[in-house]
C-alpha cells in the first residue's frame, strides 16, 4: 500500500437505471441522454452513506460533474452538513468512456477486446479510452490533492471502473490483481463506501 498525505473515502454514486434494468447496457459518455437519475433504491444507498460519513469530518468532497454524482454527493453534503458550494467537480473524476460502445451491450464491446480484459487496460476503443488511461487521469486528481492538502479527510465521489482503478493504484495492485477483484466480484458497488 502507498503512503499518503490525505485520508480518502471512495463513494460511488447510488444505483441507476443501469444497475436495474439495463445491467447488460454501457453508460453513454458522458452521460445518457436524458441523464441517468438515482433510484429509489440509489437514494436510500446514499442516506445510509451519509450516516457513516457523519462521523468521518470530511474536510473535502471532489467528485464526477455527472448528475448521478451530483445526486449523490447533494445527498451527502446536506446529511454531513457540507456546503455544497465547496464540492470540487472534475470532469477527470467522470465513468470510463466507452467511445463507440456507449448505449450498447456490454457483450458487444467485450467481443472487441476478444473477450480478454486484460487487453481493456492498454488499448482504448474508437473514440473512447482505456482503463489506464482513465486511472490516469483518476490519479492526476489525487496528485493534485496530494500536493495541496495534508492531514484532511477526503471523499471522492465517482463511478464504478474509475474508482477500482483509483483503489488500484492506492492499493499499488497489479492488473492482475484488479481483474481477480472483478471476477471475484470484489469491485466497488453502488453506494459503496471504502476508507483507504
Amino acid at each position: 500500500m502507498r503512503i499518503f498525505k490525505n485520508k480518502y473515502f471512495l463513494l460511488r454514486h447510488g444505483k441507476t437505471i443501469h444497475q436495474a434494468e439495463k445491467k447488460d447496457i454501457i453508460y453513454e459518455y458522458p452521460d445518457d441522454n436524458p441523464p441517468c437519475d438515482l433510484l429509489e433504491e440509489g437514494i436510500k444507498q446514499i442516506e445510509l452513506v451519509g450516516e457513516k460519513l457523519k462521523e468521518k469530518n470530511i474536510d473535502y468532497i471532489f467528485a464526477s460533474d455527472i448528475l448521478r454524482v451530483k445526486l449523490t454527493v447533494e445527498i451527502i453534503a446536506k446529511i454531513i452538513g457540507y456546503n455544497l458550494e465547496k464540492v470540487i467537480y472534475d470532469k477527470r473524476l467522470r465513468d470510463v468512456n466507452w467511445g463507440i460502445f456507449g448505449g450498447k451491450n456490454k457483450r458487444e464491446a467485450w467481443a472487441y477486446y476478444d473477450n480478454d480484459k486484460i487487453k481493456k487496460f492498454e488499448m482504448g476503443v474508437p473514440k473512447g479510452e482505456s482503463w489506464n488511461q482513465c486511472q490516469e487521469r483518476m490519479v492526476a486528481v489525487l496528485n493534485e490533492i496530494e500536493n495541496k492538502y495534508e492531514n484532511k479527510n477526503i471523499l471522492i465521489v465517482s463511478h464504478g471502473d474509475p474508482l477500482w482503478l483509483l483503489e488500484g493504484y492506492l492499493k499499488n495492485k497489479t492488473q492482475e490483481e484488479l481483474l481477480e477483484e472483478m471476477n471475484k466480484d470484489k469491485d466497488i458497488k453502488t453506494g459503496e463506501l471504502r476508507e483507504i
